[in-house]
């Protein structure tokens, strides 16, 4: 299991480098870093970078505030951090316990995580999804885009049903299962969604800096609709909307999420 691990842990590795090398992903943040610093129209500290680091860790990575519809953020967190504990505590329990009757509050984690990443990813697969809850396709019906959460579905679930009939020939058959449902989720990083938990982060910092520096990704830094320098770099502000431009409401914002 131990070389398991390491196996399962070099996939994820050569897949996410080759997902990079594939869709160009990395190639594009770097270019687009290189054309965001030419069009800056000011200087970002140092101190300002970590500032932004930091917020980007604690708002997109640990509380996924992006998400404005609360049910697909508490999904989303119940997946991601029942993951995450699930994985850990694995790899705790196989190389620091592997033939160890008593491990701590170790295996209490491992059942923890994989049932808030269950339960998280169920919700989720079955009533989250954008293409079935928003365009009528019946669950069943699936995609690549839907092998990482399958994977990880698969995982918890057999997980559990092997954890609760070990010493059994069910137990040996969920839990192989099991394996062949983690080689699945570790093994497709190339074809799933799996890479774009490393690249989001970056993403989501890059947009920050982007903000900060005045660059805006090529678009307008655009600020009080009354200044009038504004309005004379973009006469069109005063012709449709008036000297004195007035709150145009709440637009997009004014329907609740419901969806995506």
């Amino acid at each position: 299991m131990q070389v398991y691990i390491i196996v399962m842990f070099l996939l994820v590795v050569g897949g996410t480098i080759l997902d990079t090398i594939h869709k160009k992903s990395a190639k594009y943040f770097f270019e687009n870093a290189k054309k965001a610093e030419k069009n800056a129209k000011r200087t970002v500290s140092g101190g300002q970078k970590m500032g932004l680091a930091i917020s980007t860790v604690a708002s997109e990575v640990l509380t996924s505030s992006e998400f404005a519809n609360p049910q697909r953020r508490l999904s989303h967190l119940m997946t991601m951090y029942g993951f995450i504990i699930f994985v850990v505590a694995s790899v705790v329990l196989i190389f620091m316990f592997p033939t160890a009757a008593e491990a701590g509050i170790w295996p209490v984690l491992w059942h923890v995580g994989a049932g808030l990443l269950a339960l998280g990813g169920y919700w989720f697969f079955f009533f989250i999804r954008v293409d079935v809850s928003s365009e009528g396709k019946t669950w069943y019906k699936l995609a690549q885009a839907d092998i990482f959460i399958v994977g990880l579905l698969s995982t918890s679930t057999f997980g559990l049903l092997w954890s609760g009939t070990q010493g059994s020939t069910l137990g040996w058959v969920f839990f192989a299962l099991f394996l062949l449902s983690s080689t699945v989720l570790f093994s497709t990083v190339l074809w799933s969604k799996f890479a774009h938990m490393f690249f989001k982060p970056a993403a989501a910092y890059q947009k920050k800096i982007t903000k900060a520096d005045g660059s805006q990704e090529n678009l307008p830094d655009l600020g009080d609709l009354t200044d009038p320098a504004l309005q004379s770099r973009y006469p069109d502000i005063p012709e449709y909307m008036g000297t004195n431009p007035s709150y145009m409401g709440l637009g997009i914002k004014r329907e609740k999420p419901r969806h995506f």
